[in-house]
């Protein structure tokens, strides 16, 4: 099955630049263009992957492993949605979509280690 690490690859970019957008549509109507630059700005989180040694491992679950992805780091940015400002409900809206996305990715290596 070599369309799967494409699928993959594309159903996770995707998902980090093209979803945003609409989930910012979506909850930020007013502000939606400014909340999807936010949502993408919260992609810096992926800067403690540089801590990682390798530094990029494709089977290996971002979520649970890089400090920014740990879970206690998780319920911060989920406490976060109760602060009654937008842009940091914005924030916390990217940042925890990006955890879901990361999730999901690891979906992905049980399905490529299968084919």
């Amino acid at each position: 099955m070599l369309w799967l690490p494409a699928a993959r690859f594309v159903t996770h970019y995707g998902l980090h630049f093209c979803a945003p957008g609409l989930l910012a549509w979506w909850l930020f109507r007013d502000r939606w263009k400014a909340a999807w630059g936010i949502m993408i700005a919260t992609m810096l989180v992926d800067a403690d992957h540089l801590l990682a040694d390798p530094l990029f491992d494709p089977d290996r679950m971002s979520v649970g492993f890089h400090p920014l992805h740990s879970y206690p780091a998780i319920a911060i940015y989920a406490l976060l949605l109760l602060v009654p400002r937008a842009p940091v409900r914005i924030v916390a809206v990217g940042l925890l979509f990006h955890m879901l996305t990361d999730a999901q990715d690891f979906l992905w290596v049980g399905l490529l280690r299968g084919a």
